[in-house]
């Protein structure tokens, strides 16, 4: 796990966005590997305050992630609606994206998941 973000705090946001793809939807039943997308890229911002706050943070699968870069959310959530076509549209994705950010984060649920299966990776793999 990177050490720029707090275990407990990565692991509430998985939860906060139910284990999966913020974009693709892909969860970690389809055995997809978590990782953390800032919606805004750290390569563009010319400060670093609130980058890592959780409100610019959303859970993907590492192939979004990577396939992401530093394009712009809505731009690839266009992307992501066409290449998927099951009838999810841009503006459904970007719905989804507001409404995992407005969750509350479990961070106390997190901790006590880590405390008893050993780590964030271990919590989010258990399947």
């Amino acid at each position: 796990m990177a050490r720029w973000i707090n275990n407990n705090t990565r692991l509430a946001i998985y939860l906060r966005d139910g284990l999966s793809c913020v974009y693709c939807g892909s969860s970690v039943e389809d055995g997809i590997e978590l990782s953390l997308d800032h919606l805004k890229p750290r390569s563009k911002s010319k400060t670093k305050i609130g980058l890592n706050d959780s409100t610019n943070l959303v859970t993907c699968c590492r192939k979004c992630n990577s396939s992401r870069g530093n394009r712009p959310v809505k731009e690839f959530a266009s992307k992501v609606a066409e290449y998927i076509n099951h009838g999810v549209t841009t503006d459904d994705i970007m719905k989804h994206i507001s409404n995992c950010r407005k969750r509350k984060l479990k961070t106390m649920e997190a901790r006590k998941m880590i405390e008893r299966r050993g780590s964030a990776f271990k919590s989010v793999n258990f399947l």
